[in-house]
């Protein structure tokens, strides 16, 4: 099911739609939709002890200059790979807004901000991140899927004091050559140094999601929950 509004995202929309206990906002990796994790849900809700509702926003679709400028679905422009990102802070901050306004339109439908989930794979994670840690009003949590931390661009100025106690999942796959697991490494080093506590999960695998990693988001949902 799609639900169209002129002041959010195009996106897609799953699960307990009308009365969720808990909203999760889920952005998909670069050059995907969201539709890339929908087809997830059912795995997840055969878990979970309550009614969750699952927003998977499209990113907008932009240049992307590795990949010689085509246009693809990408969350923010990125210039270079390997261990560090040179990403484009501008695109990032438009995506930071976008997703806050989905969180803005849950809490206007009566939600509270810690009934509200944030998870990102790839490129989605580092949004996640993003807009997660700096949100003015601590948020359920973060999950963060083959993601990353654009550090040191990110000097953690940003991030409100509240926000240290929010629960939040990093799972990385030990093979994954996309986005190397020493990014991982690095984000938590800087979630550490930035006073945040957080549980770690990692599996032999590339890029990609796998059931047990499925089964470990399930149980940090539950654990909101």
């Amino acid at each position: 099911m799609t639900e169209k509004d002129q002041t959010l995202l195009p996106h897609v929309l799953v699960g307990e739609i009308e009365n969720p206990q808990l909203t999760v906002i889920w952005m998909h990796g670069l050059g995907a939709d969201g539709h890339d994790f929908a087809p997830i849900v059912p795995q997840l809700e055969s878990q979970l002890k309550s009614a969750v509702k699952f927003i998977f926003p499209h990113a907008p679709v932009r240049p992307f200059t590795l990949n010689n400028g085509m246009l693809m679905p990408a969350w923010y422009d990125l210039k270079s790979t390997g261990t560090t990102r040179d990403l484009s802070i501008d695109d990032m901050e438009e995506s930071r807004k976008q997703i806050e306004a989905f969180i803005d339109a849950e809490r206007e439908k009566g939600l509270r901000a810690d009934q509200i989930l944030l998870v990102g794979f790839s490129q989605g994670g580092a949004v996640a991140y993003h807009t997660g840690l700096r949100y003015p009003t601590p948020l359920a949590g973060i999950i963060s899927l083959s993601g990353y931390i654009p550090v040191p661009s990110d000097d953690g100025n940003e991030y409100p004091a509240e926000n240290r106690n929010m629960p939040i999942l990093v799972c990385h796959g030990t093979l994954d050559q996309v986005v190397p697991p020493v990014l991982a490494d690095t984000a938590l080093e800087h979630l550490k140094k930035q006073g945040f506590a957080y549980t770690f999960k990692k599996y032999e695998m590339a890029h990609s999601v796998c059931p047990e990693e499925i089964n470990d988001i399930a149980t940090f949902i539950n654990q909101l929950l």
